[in-house]
């Protein structure tokens, strides 16, 4: 019965992506008819051709023949720091090469010390912008909005992600199917990045994509690029990119179909005396509808080798955020961006965390099994479309909250899903539609939609940024009464000496989508904030920061307000070494108008509560062998005190292990309202004095067999719940387009029984999947 479910669901789930494919069909015949216009460059942009990739050339991370022979390069780049349009202390020199079915780009990065180059990794997905690297930015629509990110560093350590934010940031939990080769020599490294044709997607008919090359020096704190020569501009800005020529003429991506089943053996432990064991195959299948338009189909899917999420501490009344870190909502999810400057603080639109994790707050949350889901993602002409339609499983009796409460819920099947359109307009700007539908607890009638313009401009007063957004939204369900829309704007103007932005939202009391992550609604938002970086020139001080942002929460009405927060960061200070020092004033206030909890049973009543606190922060240089943070937070916080230190220690003895110790402890005193005080019986009663102490422990141990071959370990306890977890992770991708992953997670929990500590089993889990793409 459950076998013929899931097929009913997927086949459902098809009919769905068809209906909104035949809706796109007129635009897509017409694009592959026809090429259609490309946008206009921006100012003038370097150029550079590709050369022919011969079946002699051999992908060993060796300079050969075949590299010596190509006939044309970029011979050097220009730094952006420390110097703007300044010549690098070393040559670079770039080629790029092509044929029907790979992009390969070789690099050769000369170093009059080789022996400093700054290079601790090895593991896939690591965050490289602390040591040596080279990274590559393509946009292959050549829309000036979007785009993809391959980085590399000298040990062969590969990351990627997609251009977000129209190039103002980058989504790090994107993957695709790639390979990265590197050596190291007397005169340097040499890196070759090998990408298939079939792990992107791109515009027909073009003759020239979009690239940029941006290395990295970390021991002089150098960066360089090739286009782009400006501090006001991110490497990710590619309306700003070089062009990338003489691309040849139709790239083979062959049926453009890629199948990839997975098997994963699972033992789950939830008790000493009682071991479950699984079975779950799962596949994976993926259609290229032309090359810039992919169809994704994903049965009984299983996320095993999904990293546990890093524990934080809430000493607030609001949820926390967590990103989505599951590999099938990835793939595309550049398009559902919504607005500008909505994020955690304010809300997401469209957060994909919503659909198949249950729990009663973002930071604790149960995976609900997902029996199909689809979708539909790409551009069709200068149109941007995504859809997606999940369908999860009924499941009864899943365990929510803490662990010491018996709290269970029963969850019915349940269809959700998104879409989003956006049409790129004018140079660099957009304008579009998205909408949600379905609620994981079953509500029902639980839709979302709304409609967003963004103007961005590169060009404004003698090349700066300036961008000016609006949106408005509206959602319904069947338990939801009151104003149900939200709206608002957003103006900035980025750039490297002055960034200012102001921004308003406005969120009824009836406004909480679904699918949405939402901390709190029924209020008007003023947001205002603004940098100033000046850059001294001297010879040990790099860059100065001095900003001041004030965040102003108002009833809808504007009649009164709800919550503050100013920020006055008074020094902040980036050496020429690296160490970085700062710290500032902040100034805040809340009027909570129900109970909530601090910590523990620290309980505060409803008020009006306003406060300073101040912090200091030191960051030695990332370069270093052994790096370190330490942070400081102090002051009044509510009715009481509160003091924060939060520390990170990393040592990285060599590419092959890296230790990182991370750590946080807030104490403080607060009146705090007696025992099981209900909100009806406080008027009179007396606070009474509580101190309260929250840590947080954390231990990260990385061992870099190969750049193929990984163990990672994160350890965690928090005396909140007094649970100390662990998650292990073998991963060995033995081929490009296969993987096998180990897993090992065991939970603990930390009891006073009789006067004395001890540690109690909860669970633990050993599953082992392998998954294997085949493409045709």
């Amino acid at each position: 019965m459950q076998i013929k479910r899931i097929l009913r669901w997927s086949f459902t789930i098809l009919a769905v992506l068809a209906t909104i494919l035949l809706l796109a069909s007129p635009a897509l015949a017409q694009e592959q008819e026809e090429e259609d216009e490309e946008d206009e460059p921006i100012g003038e942009r370097p150029t550079l051709s590709v050369n022919e990739l011969t079946p002699d050339f051999r992908f060993d991370g060796h300079p050969g023949a075949a590299w010596a022979s190509a006939e044309d390069s970029i011979e050097d780049l220009i730094t952006i720091e420390p110097e703007e349009g300044g010549e690098p202390a070393a040559q670079t020199v770039v080629k790029v090469f092509a044929n029907s079915e790979y992009i390969l780009v070789a690099v050769r990065c000369f170093d009059d010390d080789p022996g400093s180059i700054v290079s601790f990794s090895k593991a896939r997905d690591t965050e490289l912008e602390n040591e040596d690297n080279i990274l590559l930015v393509f946009d292959t629509f050549q829309d000036g909005r979007s785009g993809y990110v391959f980085q590399v560093n000298p040990d062969g350590s590969r990351f990627d992600g997609l251009v977000i934010e129209k190039g103002e940031d980058v989504n790090v939990e994107w993957d695709a199917i790639w390979e990265a080769k590197t050596s190291k020599d007397e005169f340097g490294w040499y890196a070759e990045i090998r990408i298939p044709i079939k792990s992107i997607a791109f515009k027909k008919g073009l003759e020239s994509w979009g690239f940029n090359v941006q290395r990295n020096v970390q021991r002089l704190q150098e960066v360089s690029r090739w286009s782009a020569v400006s501090r006001d501009f991110e490497i990710y800005q590619t309306s700003r990119a070089g062009l990338l020529e003489s691309l040849p003429a139709a790239f083979n991506y062959g049926l453009g179909m890629s199948v990839r089943p997975s098997v994963t053996t699972r033992a789950r432990t939830a008790s000493p005396n009682d071991t479950e064991y699984e079975f779950e195959p799962s596949l994976d299948i993926t259609q290229r509808l032309g090359p810039n338009l992919l169809a994704s189909l994903t049965v009984n899917t299983d996320f095993a080798e999904t990293e546990v999420d890093v524990r934080q501490i809430n000493l607030t009344r609001f949820d926390l955020f967590f990103p989505e870190k599951r590999t099938f909502f990835l793939e595309g999810s550049d398009i559902y961006e919504f607005g500008a400057g909505l994020d955690e603080d304010t809300f997401i639109p469209f957060h994909s965390r919503r659909i198949g994790l249950l729990g009663l707050a973002e930071d604790d949350q149960t995976e609900v099994p997902i029996n199909a889901g689809g979708k539909i993602n790409g551009r069709v002409g200068n149109t941007n479309i995504g859809a997606l339609v999940v369908n999860t499983r009924k499941t009864d009796s899943l365990q929510v909250g803490d662990v010491d409460e018996d709290s269970t819920i029963n969850v019915d099947q349940t269809t959700m899903g998104a879409f989003r359109i956006n049409q790129n307009i004018l140079e660099e700007s957009s304008i579009g539609v998205i909408g949600t539908f379905g609620d994981q607890l079953g509500r029902s009638s639980s839709w979302m939609a709304g409609v967003d313009f963004t103007y961005r401009t590169s060009n404004f007063l003698n090349e700066k940024n300036f961008q000016l957004s609006i949106w408005g939204l509206r959602n319904d369900r069947e338990d939801l009464e009151g104003d149900k829309n939200s709206y608002g704007f957003r103006v900035e103007y980025p750039n490297d000496l002055l960034d200012i932005s102001l921004m308003s939202a406005k969120l009824g009391d009836g406004f909480d989508p679904s699918l949405s992550f939402i901390p709190r609604n029924n209020y008007h938002l003023w947001d205002f904030s603004t940098e100033y970086r000046p850059r001294p020139n001297w010879d040990w001080l790099r860059l100065m920061t001095y900003e001041v942002a004030f965040t102003l929460y108002n009833l809808k009405d504007n009649s009164t307000w709800e919550s503050y927060k100013g920020n006055f960061k008074i020094l902040d200070w980036l050496m020429e070494s690296g160490d970085n020092f700062n710290g500032g004033i902040i100034s805040q206030g809340d009027r909570p108008v129900e109970i909530f909890e601090v910590s523990g049973d620290v309980d505060i009543p409803p008020g009006s509560y306003e406060w300073w606190r101040y912090f200091t922060e030191v960051i030695t240089a990332p370069k270093r062998m052994v790096s370190a943070k330490l942070k400081w937070e102090f002051g009044d916080y509510y009715n009481g005190d509160l003091s924060t230190l939060e520390g990170a220690l990393a040592i990285r003895p060599s590419a092959f292990l890296t230790l990182e110790f991370t750590g946080e402890r807030n104490s403080g005193t607060m009146l705090a309202l007696p025992d099981d005080i209900e909100e009806e019986d406080l008027e009179g009663v007396e606070l009474l004095p509580r101190s309260f102490n929250e840590e947080l422990f954390g231990l990260r141990i990385l061992l870099n067999f190969t750049a193929d071959l990984q163990f990672s370990s994160l350890t965690q306890y928090d005396t909140e719940s007094k649970e100390l977890g662990t998650n292990n992770r073998l991963r060995w991708t033995f081929h490009p387009l296969g993987d096998i992953f180990i897993v090992y997670n065991h939970n603990v929990i930390r009891r006073s029984l009789d006067d004395r500590n001890r540690w109690e089993f909860i669970s633990n889990e050993f599953p082992i999947k392998v998954q294997y793409t085949w493409r045709f």
